[in-house]
């Protein structure tokens, strides 16, 4: 109940989809689930979960649940994954290039920066990190469909 989601409640259909929003796998899958929304319609919903594995992702995931609470949740995510390669270098992510891409996309950076460090993000990276580990995640990203995980991981398979 305290993940992002893409798409109506009433889906009869589930994506559940781990993800690090410094995976380069990640950003390669979004506009394939994207697609899949768009051509499904209302019968499809995306739930998204964190599993901040890379350097620095952990803060990337304050400035979408920042983005969230601003009503900015789906263009903030979609102008950090086109603007990866700016910012999520491994080894040495530019969060402060992460920050920049956000409020080019409408982030309001002052109000951004005080709900990116609420008890309640606190509690969502907990949360997703005890569920990473309940459903033995090991890479991002993750699929289940409907509560059961995706075993062909490809595009088609999706």
């Amino acid at each position: 109940m305290h993940s992002p989601v893409i798409g109506p409640a009433s889906a009869p259909v589930t994506i559940v989809e781990f993800f690090d929003p410094s995976c380069e796998a990640c950003r390669a899958f979004y506009p394939i689930v994207k697609q899949i929304l768009a051509q499904t319609g209302g019968d499809v919903r995306l739930v998204l979960r964190y599993t901040p594995l890379h350097e620095g992702s952990d803060e990337v995931v304050r400035i979408l649940e920042a983005a969230r609470k601003q009503d900015l949740f789906q263009p903030v995510l979609e102008a950090l994954l086109a603007n990866q390669p700016e910012w999520a270098i491994h080894g040495a992510p530019d969060l402060e290039k992460a920050w920049e891409i956000s409020t080019d996309a409408g982030l309001d950076l002052r109000q951004a920066k005080q709900d990116a460090v609420a008890a309640a993000v606190d509690n969502v990276l907990s949360q997703d990190a005890a569920d990473v580990q309940a459903n033995n995640v090991r890479q991002t990203p993750t699929f289940f469909v409907n509560g059961k995980p995706l075993t062909d991981f490809s595009p088609e398979g999706l």
